[in-house]
């Protein structure tokens, strides 16, 4: 057998090698360009809204307090019950603030027959004064004693007014409308100035409060509670995902951003006559812009991230892919808003997707316009 030399051993593996880089190029070659879909990018009038997290607030929610000391005679309510303002509450034995009145009143008497008195004393020493039969020292003390009998009338009238408060802090009234919570206390109890007895919180209107981020505030422009209330709606959505019925209204804009949280405290006024929102309960609220806007959208499948963050694919005239990147707005009815990255009219890749690359060449099988 005749044995190849080694200089045509490596003619032959050569020849060979090229033959197979031949034939690879040849396989790139006919690898078909990936088959997409597109849509367009269409700018569209429509009215931006945001959802936030929002607890029920009264807007007046105080703790009941004894001002005077005594016995509880009475109280005049259920725990958890609605009262009306001016209603009785609690009744504190009022005889010793009754005997406090009517001495207050004697002293009064007193203090104006003393008075009487003293300004007889003075008109005759002003007549005596003329004709010298009394001294300028003696008609000086009578004019002091006059001064003195009226601070006298004065002192007894402002202790009535005293006596008069605390019998009258003796009878507890309700502040506000409102529903009253668990009393602290029954009928027999030594009750001390400053107790806490219940608490009672106002129902109707009633407020949520939320916090807004400073993106946000810009996009919906809540730039005072006057503006805001009038270019916005708020509706609200309840635990069980049901639409509460009554529409809200923007009353508090705070003045100032949360350096901790980067957001801004907002509140919306609700009527609550049936009294379903109860202060502490969460809810969920949605702000609509009351002012349509331009907005690009797009089918929300289009939307892709990486660690640069959102982006889409399009195809440009040369059939060639082109990556957005993209600032992502709320999702509409009509797609997703798109709040920078794209200026409307891109044909959009909606599938295709996996294998479509920036720079790589694409054919379109079939694009849609967006209705």
């Amino acid at each position: 057998m005749r044995l190849l030399q080694p200089a045509k051993i490596g003619l032959l593996s050569s020849a060979l090698l090229l033959a197979a880089c031949g034939s690879d190029n040849a396989t790139e070659q006919q690898v078909p360009p990936t088959l997409v879909r597109t849509q367009t990018a269409e700018v569209i009038e429509h009215f931006p809204s945001t959802n936030f997290i929002g607890r029920i607030e009264s807007y007046d929610d105080v703790t009941i307090h004894a001002q005077v000391s005594g016995y509880l005679i009475s109280r005049h309510f259920e725990d958890g019950q609605l009262v009306s303002k001016g209603d009785v509450l609690y009744e504190i034995d009022p005889i010793r603030y009754q005997a406090a009145v009517a001495q207050a009143r004697a002293a009064i008497s007193q203090a104006k027959a003393n008075l009487v008195n003293a300004e007889l004393n003075w008109e005759r020493g002003k007549s005596l004064l003329v004709t010298k039969a009394i001294s300028q020292a003696n008609f000086d003390g009578m004019t002091a004693d006059k001064a003195s009998a009226e601070a006298q009338v004065e002192a007894a009238k402002a202790q009535l007014r005293a006596a008069e408060v605390d019998l009258k802090n003796a009878t507890i009234r309700a502040p506000f409308d409102g529903r009253i919570g668990r009393s602290q206390v029954v009928p027999g109890d030594l009750i001390s100035p400053n107790a806490a007895l219940t608490t009672l919180v106002s129902m109707d209107p009633i407020r949520a409060s939320f916090n807004m981020s400073e993106r946000e505030r810009l996009r919906l422009k809540m730039d005072s509670s006057v503006n805001a209330s009038a270019s916005n709606e708020i509706a609200l959505f309840l635990s069980d995902a049901q639409t509460y019925s009554e529409m809200g209204e923007v009353d508090f804009v705070g003045n100032r951003i949360d350096v901790q949280t980067g957001t801004l405290a907002m509140s919306a006024r609700f009527a609550n006559p049936d009294y379903r929102l109860l202060p502490g309960q969460y809810v969920e609220l949605q702000l609509t812009a009351l002012e349509a806007q331009s907005a690009v959208t797009i089918p929300r499948r289009a939307v892709q991230s990486d660690l640069e963050g959102e982006f889409v694919l399009s195809v440009n005239d040369e059939q060639t892919v082109v990556r957005h990147n993209i600032a992502l707005g709320p999702v509409t009815e009509q797609g997703a808003t798109i709040l920078s990255g794209l200026e409307g009219g891109e044909a959009i890749i909606v599938s295709g997707l996996q294998r479509a690359r920036p720079g790589a060449n694409v054919t379109i099988t079939e694009h849609i316009e967006q209705q």
